[in-house]
Order: C-alpha cells, then sequence, then structure tokens
C-alpha cells in the first residue's frame, strides 16, 4: 500500500471519526471503501476521435496498404 494524506473540512472529519467508531474500524478502512465505491460508480470516459472521420480518397480497407506504401518510402 501507499501512503496518501488528505485534508478535510472539519465537518468531515467529525462524520469520518464518527463512522471508523461505530464500525468499529479504522479511519483508512472507511476512507478506502469509500473510495473504492465512488471510484466504482463513476462513468469512464469515452474515447472521443477514433473512427469518427471519414476520407473520400482512402477506405477502411485500403489503409494498410497506403500505410506499408508510405512508410517504405527512402
Amino acid at each position: 500500500m501507499e501512503k496518501t494524506t488528505i485534508y478535510l473540512p472539519s465537518h468531515l472529519q467529525r462524520a469520518l471519526k464518527e463512522a471508523a467508531r461505530s464500525e468499529k474500524k479504522a479511519q483508512a478502512v472507511v476512507i478506502r471503501r469509500a473510495l473504492e465505491e465512488y471510484l466504482e460508480r463513476r462513468e469512464r470516459p469515452r474515447l472521443r476521435s477514433v473512427g469518427i472521420g471519414e476520407d473520400k480518397e482512402l477506405s477502411g480497407a485500403e489503409s494498410e496498404d497506403w500505410l506499408r506504401a508510405e512508410w517504405d518510402k527512402p
């Protein structure tokens, strides 16, 4: 594990202490669980530009041939 320091407003620190005390767990365990739950629900970023463009001179079927020809140039 790696250590991370966070700064909390007083009201969150009090709530964290109370949650840890009532669950009989360390504050770090409560924070890790909350962070894991948040990250699981978070929507992952979507790719924005892959495959969107259109080239009237080059089709997808021809792209490998075009790349070979371009890369083989001296």
